[in-house]
């Protein structure tokens, strides 16, 4: 009877370790996913504001070179438009 004792502490003291240790990984994997998700999202707002910051540089120049078309060129401006306006409103009809 005392070795069936013993065993079944023994059984319970290496289920009890294993426990643990499973505890004291997840918790180490739960760090190293906090992590890893802080680095992420840091990583994702640069771009954004990158991608945000580009996007208004080129707006501002696709503007200033439209603005300096117009100014410059107002009649091929005019005929430009015409064509680009035809040439939509011919997509949507059947030749």
């Amino acid at each position: 009877m005392a070795t069936a004792r013993s065993s079944d502490t023994d059984l319970n003291r290496a289920f009890s370790e294993a426990n643990n240790q499973a505890a004291d990984l997840a918790g180490e994997v739960t760090d190293a996913a906090g992590s890893a998700y802080k680095q992420v999202v840091g990583s994702a707002s640069q771009v954004a504001g990158a991608t945000s910051k580009a996007a208004r540089k080129t707006s501002s120049s696709s503007e200033k070179a439209l603005r300096g078309t117009i100014e410059n060129d107002p009649y091929t401006a005019v005929l430009v438009s015409l064509a680009l306006g035809w040439l939509l409103g011919r997509m949507h009809r059947p030749l």
